[in-house]
């Protein structure tokens, strides 16, 4: 992997909740066009494509690109939970990398129904059984709670049990969130919350009450990539470069520690960052803005420690200082992350990837965080995949 891969488009459309969108095929034409848009170039130069989505029937991204023409391309369809849209991008990256092609498409969308994930396939053992059985050993099945719910407030609640703190200060961040995406035109939920709103809102599972769990959504985003190459070859801009990129999946400390905050995914994680930093060359110290996986508060306030951006049991101090939002060291989710712009799963990753793109070139808008040359990704998926991202302006190189 020795050639440099420039992110030259990106695009998404506003995100919705269930029952308001247009079709996923209709979403994922839009989004794939907005990003094609942004590039400055037409389909016919995409000579691959990725695209992810979590619930649909195979071959869905063929229904979504078919809308551009039908030019015979490979298209591979993603399926990576949560990390899906990261995950067609990791692929996407990697085939211009390597100079198997010069340009790629990556594409992420879902069109979701409303209420708590859950199990399409009841006759089958399903992909979170190891997980589960863990959960089940450590605290317990609550049949009456969203799935999702009782892994990661399970962990937020394994490190109030550690540190000692006071899990209210989980709310603050999504008061934080919306404030951010009051800010983003294509987010969800733009009204600002307070810490009281969203500790009165009812209860979940553990510390999590329901203004910190992320919404069911529908929505799309999507990135071209290519060579520098290409790039000056069709007079694109090229301003924003992947500079590293690491996938990692569980490793035996998932399931062996028996502690919910790695069952969650806190090592893969912490691995795919450290990957990235040692690659890059840098620390988390040189972070001023960062897309994170904010599915939950209590995830978000996890990540903090997992990617470096504050030491182990400092994430109560980093929130209070307000060192995770503008003014502060790093500001997290200015796009108001999934908790309030939105989770439409396959779309996810390449959503964040649009956002720090934009961060990067200064088209931000009011969200803008000033003086940013690096942008960080973070997007995991239960089961487990996590993919870490690296952006760097050109000019900053």
């Amino acid at each position: 992997m020795t050639t440099d891969v420039h992110v030259a488009g990106v695009g998404m459309i506003p995100f919705t909740k269930p029952g308001k969108s247009a079709s996923y095929a209709e979403m994922g034409e839009a989004a794939a066009r907005a990003a094609l848009s942004d590039a400055g170039l037409g389909y016919a130069s995409v000579q691959q494509a990725y695209v992810g989505y979590v619930y649909g029937d195979s071959t869905s991204g063929q229904a979504a690109l078919y809308g551009l023409g039908q030019t015979g391309i490979p298209i591979v369809n993603v399926n990576n939970n949560c990390s899906t849209g990261s995950s067609a991008l990791w692929l996407a990256r990697q085939a211009v990398a390597s100079g198997t092609v010069d340009c790629a498409l990556a594409l992420g969308f879902e069109q979701m129904v409303p209420g708590a994930l859950g199990s399409v396939f009841s006759d089958r053992p399903g992909p979170m059984v190891r997980f589960e059985e863990v959960r089940d050993e450590v605290q317990g099945l609550d049949p009456q709670s969203p799935m999702a719910a009782q892994f990661f407030g399970g962990g937020g609640q394994a490190y109030v049990d550690e540190f000692g703190i006071d899990p209210a200060i989980f709310a603050e961040i999504s008061v934080k969130a919306r404030k951010h995406a009051a800010n983003n035109p294509n987010a969800v939920f733009r009204d600002l919350v307070t810490v009281e709103e969203v500790l009165a809102s009812p209860k979940i599972f553990g510390p999590l009450t329901r203004l910190q769990c992320c919404p069911p959504t529908c929505g799309a985003a999507a990135a071209v990539v290519c060579t520098p190459e290409f790039a000056k070859k069709h007079g694109l801009n090229a301003d924003v470069v992947i500079r590293a990129q690491s996938l990692t999946t569980d490793t035996p400390s998932t399931f062996d520690a028996k502690d919910m905050r790695k069952v969650i995914g806190y090592d893969m994680a912490a691995a795919a960052a450290n990957n990235v930093y040692e690659a890059a060359g840098i620390g988390p110290e040189d972070i001023r803005v960062v897309e994170l996986h904010d599915c939950f508060t209590t995830n978000e306030f996890l990540t903090y420690e997992s990617l470096g951006l504050t030491p182990v049991g400092t994430a109560e101090k980093f929130i209070r200082d307000g060192d995770n939002t503008y003014g502060g060291r790093v500001v997290t989710n200015p796009s108001g992350g999934l908790l309030s712009k939105g989770h439409p799963l396959g779309a996810t990753g390449l959503a964040q990837c649009a956002e720090l793109v934009w961060q990067l070139r200064g088209q931000a808008g009011a969200r803008q965080v000033e003086g940013v040359e690096l942008a960080l990704q973070h997007n995991l998926g239960l089961g487990g995949a996590c993919v870490v991202t690296l952006y760097q302006k050109v000019d900053a190189r």
